[in-house]
């Protein structure tokens, strides 16, 4: 697949990076001669030097025989003003960054498609998502929602006490015949060997596993696990940026008490103007001191998303220390990830990696939807639309070929969501969610071409 990346920042160097690993055929653009020189020395790739916005700079990167162009930059204009030029001459799809949310919300009034542009997405919306569905499934690390939470896929950490620590999956599964879940994923405690479950998997203390559920079935998960779900309505919100932001916008939209602690004068008081009903405090939350004097150990959860990720962790660790039940970090760096857990930071999230994941469903065969990366696990979550002319249409589960290192999690069908065992059959129509190792996903792709 010939894919062209506009901006080689943050996220354009990350997917750049993903895509090459897959063996894509990957141009990246960009004006910033050191940053493309970084990329050209640790990436298999081409680089262009020049303004996107420029037909000639595109005329080069070949951007006539180009399948996928993504506008990345750092500003939302010169990725809307690429894909919209590049649409002209001859890119099949265009995926553009922004910032303003607007454009998303109208995105049918506006009609983007009909000026060049396929699909919009913003990484700070993304990321504020994000928060906000981990602070309504507050026991668990990770969650996704799959067509608005006909199905989700959660994480946890098997603690000591969990009861099924020590049992195989189909001992679990004949104890609680009643449970509306799949186990799809299990990492083991300090290693990095990601399993697909089988029935005689056996779950070990400090696995970090990931489960398919329905809304129904999420209770039945804290009770089976011993999680206890906490109540969240206090929240402090460390930063201002655009993605603590909208964090609170949208979290005081929905009746959580909100603190945001903002180090810029000018900004806090925008804030404050802009978000009324959020308390805004203008001072530094490294500061300790000012952390005690707005009970902190009143909250309920802290969120740090701070532009300095070490800032990030530092506070998440002093609010775990004031007995906040539940911390998330931003953080830039990917090696964070894996420290989260050893370090007591509930969950860390990398707005590099969320685009990444909304973007990589679009190099994936067969008609996905949606497509999510396991948090620090060599895993992926896609979910595939089942055509009359897909291999597993009207087959029953059981009786197709799929990878021991794939496996089917759920279908949503008529918007309703299922767990689906052997026996099930999939139809035309069907939204299946799959869970496989990167060695799988060739072989799964055919499945639903």
């Amino acid at each position: 697949m010939k894919i062209i990346i506009a901006g080689s920042g943050e996220v354009g160097f990350h997917l750049a990076k993903l895509l090459s690993f897959e063996s894509q055929d990957i141009t990246l653009i960009d004006t910033n001669r050191e940053s493309l020189a970084y990329a050209s020395s640790h990436l298999d790739i081409r680089v262009v030097r020049g303004d996107a916005t420029s037909i000639s700079v595109l005329k080069d990167a070949n951007v006539k025989e180009t399948d996928l162009l993504i506008g990345v930059t750092s500003s939302e204009t010169t990725n809307i003003t690429t894909c919209v030029l590049a649409k002209q001459l001859g890119a099949k799809h265009t995926i553009a960054r922004i910032t303003n949310t607007e454009f998303i919300h109208n995105r049918d009034e506006v009609g983007f498609e009909k000026i060049g542009i396929d699909e919009l997405i913003s990484p700070e919306s993304l990321a504020a998502k994000e928060i906000e569905l981990l602070l309504n499934q507050s026991a668990f690390n990770d969650t996704y929602e799959f067509e608005d939470g006909a199905l989700l896929m959660i994480g946890l950490i098997l603690s000591r006490t969990t009861a099924f620590v020590g049992k195989t999956v189909k001992q679990v599964a004949d104890l609680n015949p009643d449970l509306k879940y799949m186990p799809i994923a299990i990492q083991r405690y300090a290693t990095q060997y990601t399993i697909i479950p089988r029935g005689d998997t056996k779950f070990k203390e400090g696995d970090r596993v990931y489960f398919i559920t329905t809304q129904k079935g999420v209770d039945g998960i804290y009770k089976l696990t011993g999680k206890v779900k906490i109540e969240i309505k206090n929240v402090m919100i460390l930063g201002g940026s655009k993605i603590g932001y909208k964090t609170a916008r949208d979290l005081c939209a929905h009746n959580f008490n909100v603190k945001l602690v903002e180090k810029g004068k000018e900004k806090a008081f925008e804030i404050a103007d802009e978000i009324p009903n959020c308390l805004v405090i203008h001072g530094d939350g490294r500061d300790v001191e000012l952390l005690e004097e707005e009970q902190i150990s009143d909250m309920d959860a802290f969120i740090a998303v701070t532009g300095n990720s070490e800032t990030n962790i530092m506070s998440c660790l002093v609010a775990k220390s004031k007995g906040v039940k539940k911390t998330i970090a931003l953080v830039e760096n990917m090696d964070y990830f894996q420290l989260s857990h050893s370090i007591g930071i509930d969950t860390l999230i990398n707005k590099k990696l969320l685009a990444a994941n909304n973007i990589f469903r679009y190099i994936r065969k067969g008609e996905i939807v949606a497509m999510t990366k396991l948090n620090n696990m060599n895993a992926e979550l896609l979910e595939f639309i089942v055509t009359s002319t897909s291999e597993v249409c009207n087959k029953v589960i059981k009786k197709i070929d799929f990878p021991r290192s794939a496996i089917i999690g759920g279908v949503i069908r008529d918007g309703i969501g299922q767990i689906a065992l052997g026996d099930f059959e999939i139809k035309n129509g069907d939204r299946v969610v799959v869970c496989c190792l990167p060695q799988s996903i060739k072989k799964v792709e055919k499945l639903f071409v």
